[in-house]
C-alpha cells in the first residue's frame, strides 16, 4: 500500500480514539508515530523494506501493553493498518484508564465449552445407544 494512504488511514483511525498521529516518515523507514495523553506513545513500521507491520514503544511503561499487538502481528496471515492499531489500541486501554473490554472470540469459545453435551456429542467413558 502506498504510504500516503497508510498516513490518511492512521489519521481517520485517530479521530474515534485519544490518539494522535504526530509523525509520518518514510524516508529513512515507513514509520508512523502516535501519542495519546497521559504519555502513551507508540510507532509502527509498516510493511515496505519489512515482510509485516511491527509495533515499538520508546517508552519502558509503554512496552509491556504491546506484547498482545506484537503476538497479533506474528500470527498467521497478513494483518491490515487498522487491524493493528485496533490491537494496540486494546493494549492500551488500562494505560489510558480506560475500561477493559472481553475478547469475544474467547468468550465465544468459552460459551461453547460450557454446558451439557449436544446430542452429537459423546460424554467420555458413557456409550449413547
Amino acid at each position: 500500500m502506498e504510504f500516503k494512504n497508510l498516513v490518511e488511514a492512521a489519521e481517520k483511525w485517530c479521530t474515534g480514539n485519544p490518539f494522535d498521529l504526530i509523525f509520518a516518515e518514510e524516508d529513512d523507514e515507513r514509520r508512523l508515530d502516535f501519542y495519546a495523553e497521559p504519555g502513551v506513545s507508540f510507532y509502527v513500521l509498516c510493511p515496505g523494506d519489512t515482510d509485516s507491520f511491527h509495533v515499538w514503544s520508546e517508552s519502558e511503561d509503554c512496552l509491556p501493553f504491546l506484547q498482545l499487538a506484537q503476538d497479533y502481528i506474528s500470527s498467521c496471515g497478513k494483518k491490515t493498518l487498522l487491524e493493528v492499531l485496533e490491537k494496540v489500541f486494546t493494549s492500551f486501554r488500562p494505560l489510558l484508564g480506560l475500561p477493559d473490554i472481553e475478547d469475544d472470540s474467547f468468550e465465544h469459545y468459552h460459551n461453547d465449552m460450557e454446558g451439557e453435551p449436544g446430542p452429537d456429542q459423546q460424554q467420555m467413558g458413557v456409550s449413547q445407544q
